[in-house]
């Protein structure tokens, strides 16, 4: 498939990038919080945009001990969230310094976010969340799971249109 350009591929369904906490909720834990998030994506409402890099991470968190306990098929479960997700290339320019994630790890999903933009980042790590003010000036969400609004409002009350 050729890579379509961001906003063709935003104009077809809402975008979300997804951490890597999260993937494992969603495919390893099956969080309840994360049920209007999967819901959303089975039935491919959302267009979830994740990195080569991204997945890369994931098969790394999957066969580490903790993790490999809970997750008999690490392979299995990679095949999923690359079935589910669209593979975007990376941002290649870094970010201004307001929003660069104390954790450097975690600055992909940022990066990926801010650039494309999405709409939301849906995570539980605190280095990202505690971006979520900065980030609303591009308008996009930065939440866990359990506070992400779903479908029914696509952005965050304060990033909304006609917000003062």
């Amino acid at each position: 498939m050729a890579i379509r350009s961001n906003l063709e591929l935003l104009s077809t369904r809402p975008g979300v990038v997804i951490d890597t906490n999260v993937v494992l909720d969603l495919f390893v834990f099956h969080d309840p919080h994360v049920q209007r998030l999967h819901h959303h994506l089975t039935r491919q409402q959302l267009l979830w945009l994740a990195t080569e890099a991204m997945m890369e991470e994931l098969a790394d968190v999957l066969v580490r001990p903790l993790i490999a306990r809970a997750c008999p098929d690490p392979a299995l479960v990679l095949a999923q969230a690359r079935a589910w997700c669209t593979l975007v290339p990376a941002p290649e320019a870094p970010l201004t310094a307001a929003l660069v994630c104390a954790d450097p790890d975690d600055q992909i999903f940022i990066d990926l976010a801010w650039c494309w933009p999405a709409n939301w980042l849906l995570t539980r790590d605190r280095a990202l969340l505690n971006l979520a003010a900065r980030a609303q000036a591009r308008r996009v969400g930065i939440m866990t799971p359990a506070h992400w609004p779903g479908l029914a409002d696509p952005r965050p009350e304060s990033a909304a249109p006609g917000a003062a």
